[in-house]
């Protein structure tokens, strides 16, 4: 659609010029005010084929002006801007009807193309908006930080929140996957139902299936009573599967039944009893290496792997420590722990450290923090104190700021040789360590170009096949993907 008028409401000038000007260049013709009244008034008369508003204004939360909207006139899109970048203002922005979320600092190309897609894409029948709760604020939230890493997974979270689409998430352990599935869960449309977790590394072998899918009186020794397993327990809610690279392969036959058919056994039973849960999936280990191994069922991956979540370590977003620590400390007093803070300098070096726990070691060592020291505000030296491991040489723990990329590189592959008695990692270090810099590298770069694989590719030097054949090697997320 060509020549269209576009609605532009944000209380920064400049924005407004910048959008005007670059949409008035495309052949549309733009309106801009610096208020919700200004842009409802143009609504209720009937104008405007989109709209592009920002959340804060002085007049008008924008987010509370789309159920106005999309009441009057629900075939009009709007395209939600905000720099309030958390899980709940994507979460709102897509419940009541926005068309797209953009977090602020947006690239106008990205803009642009969303207002293409908007103006050009058909209209669908109008869903109802799920309710949210106005008083929930950003510590109550389950996912926190703000960097660009985090705000595509919000983009992806809020898209999901209304569907049952079976999610597969993957991350380094300790980086808040049980968190993100318990999110999907809470915002979505089954919040209302149960939300059940199973971890496949902490359960026997010989017990995952009865675990799964229940038992039946006698059907093995020790059964001694009919048991509901974990998809009978979450019926009308969530399957959480933590860690489900360590299934047994005898299990992993009878899940990609249930995900085919619909349905389930228990143990020993005869009638058929209907899965209605949402399946969100887990796990720290390459399935693509345990499905060459033999390990991992390729046709249940797929069936898994719908959508895709990669969590980022820490060390890949580490401006989202300051909000963390903060949120760990409020919890602590929440807790009975007294209150604490961290000084400038304490939180740079808590930003430089690699954190190979990541969140989780974060929250262990604020906890720690709040609970043995008895300043109120805590320096360098104690977070120096609290991050030197003994086991490892005292060069590892904090990055120096002016370290360059082959001296970060020498010190990592040393913790690799230090770790080992004889000196001697396992074998296959070469491929282990080219994949762990292509990952990382791939990655930033296609966060860095908003999923745009030519210009990531463009940025990265390296033909375009050869990109999209190494982000099918390394399994990496493509964000923008999820529409």
């Amino acid at each position: 659609m060509s020549g269209a008028t576009i609605l532009v409401a944000d209380d920064d000038r400049a924005i407004r010029t910048v959008l005007s000007q670059a949409l008035g260049r495309l052949g549309h013709e733009v309106r801009t005010t610096g208020t919700a009244a200004g842009l409802w008034s143009w609504i209720e008369a009937g104008d405007g084929d989109l709209v592009i508003t920002d959340v804060v204004m002085p007049d008008e939360n924008g987010l509370d002006l789309i159920p106005r909207v999309r009441k009057l006139r629900p075939d009009l899109r709007i395209i939600v801007m905000s720099a309030q970048n958390t899980l709940l203002t994507a979460v709102k922005a897509t419940e009541r009807g926005a068309f797209e979320y953009l977090p602020k600092p947006f690239d106008l190309n990205e803009l642009v193309r969303v207002v293409q897609r908007a103006l050009q894409e058909p209209r669908a029948g109008s869903s109802e908006a799920l309710p949210v709760t106005e008083a929930e604020a950003e510590d109550q939230l389950p996912v926190i930080g703000r960097s660009p890493a985090m705000q595509e997974i919000y983009r992806v979270l809020a898209r999901l929140m209304g569907t049952d689409l079976t999610v597969m998430i993957t991350g380094e352990s300790g980086t808040g996957k049980e968190l993100v599935a318990r999110a999907l869960h809470d915002y979505g449309k089954r919040r209302a139902g149960p939300f059940v977790a199973l971890n496949m590394a902490a359960i026997p072998r010989e017990l995952i299936e009865s675990e799964l899918f229940g038992h039946e009186k006698g059907a093995f020794t020790g059964a001694h009573s009919r048991a509901a397993g974990r998809f009978e327990q979450a019926q009308g809610g969530t399957l959480f599967l933590d860690e489900i690279g360590d299934m047994p392969l005898e299990a992993q036959t009878r899940l990609l039944r249930v995900l085919q058919e619909g349905e389930f056994q228990t143990v020993g039973g005869r009638n058929p009893i209907k899965a209605d849960v949402r399946i969100v999936a887990a796990t720290h280990r390459d399935l693509r290496h345990l499905i060459r191994q033999g390990l991992f069922r390729e046709d249940l991956f797929y069936r898994l792997n719908v959508v895709p979540i990669r969590l980022p370590p820490l060390r890949e977003r580490s401006e989202d420590v300051p909000a963390l620590v903060r949120h760990f400390f409020k919890l602590a007093t929440q807790e009975g722990l007294p209150a604490k803070s961290l000084d400038q300098a304490a939180l740079d070096r808590l930003k430089q450290y690699r954190w190979p726990g990541n969140v989780r070691e974060l929250e262990n060592l604020v906890r720690r923090l709040a609970a043995l020291y008895s300043q109120e505000v805590i320096g360098a030296d104690i977070i120096d104190l609290e991050l030197a491991d003994p086991a490892l040489p005292s060069d590892v723990a904090v990055i120096p700021q002016d370290e360059g990329l082959g001296q970060a590189v020498e010190r990592h592959l040393k913790g690799y040789f230090d770790a080992h008695r004889d000196g001697l990692p396992p074998n296959g270090l070469y491929d282990r360590i080219v994949q762990e810099v292509e990952r990382p590298l791939i990655s930033l770069s296609l966060i860095a170009t908003r999923g745009n694989q030519i210009k990531a590719a463009q940025l990265l030097g390296v033909n375009r096949n050869t990109l999209r054949k190494k982000i099918r090697e390394l399994d990496i997320q493509v964000m923008r993907g999820v529409r």
